[in-house]
């Protein structure tokens, strides 16, 4: 009788979907992940010096929209690739304390640096230009703000608009997904 219940529970084990990890903070942790100092001028150099885009998420502790993200949308294979291959992804805790250098030079911790950017929601998404990030607030400066969570070919597309000679030569991430 063991004999067979053994693959029977190898089998549910293997197709129950992964828990992401949390962190000390209460944040999702992810391979793809960059531990920095969070000046983010300093990480689009980073970025552009591994040939990537920056690309900032702002998360909080219990987010059942960034479980979702972390359990649904980045474990997908095509996407976890493209985030570790392609971007320099940092991580930002909505209510967190650690200072946050923007593009401007504002130092502020993570929470006061959100609410001046104007975010109520997580996730929230900005991809960066990195060869090309300019002397602003990072919502300014963004190549695209997503808020909320994405689907897997919403996010999929995304990371394609973000990397594609399209979003280079101006054409919109809503007129992108609508040649699509």
């Amino acid at each position: 009788m063991l004999r067979f219940l053994i693959p029977i529970a190898a089998l549910f084990f293997w197709a129950t979907p992964s828990i992401a990890e949390i962190g000390d903070d209460g944040l999702h942790d992810a391979p793809f992940l960059k531990e920095t100092f969070k000046d983010l001028a300093e990480d689009a150099a980073e970025a552009a010096a591994n040939g990537q885009q920056l690309m900032v998420i702002i998360e909080q502790r219990g987010c059942i929209y960034c479980k979702r993200m972390h359990e649904e949308v980045f474990v997908d294979p095509r996407i976890s690739r493209m985030l570790a291959d392609d971007f320099f992804v940092v991580q930002i805790n909505m209510f967190g304390g650690i200072e946050v250098t923007d593009f401007d030079g504002t130092a502020q911790s993570e929470a006061e640096m959100v609410e001046s950017w104007g975010f109520r929601f997580t996730p929230t998404m900005m991809m960066f230009d990195s060869d090309e990030v300019g002397d602003g607030k990072a919502p300014e400066v963004a190549m695209t703000v997503i808020p909320g969570a994405l689907d897997v070919a919403d996010m999929l597309t995304t990371l394609q608009w973000a990397q594609s000679d399209a979003a280079a030569q101006g054409v919109s991430l809503t007129d992108y997904q609508g040649d699509k």
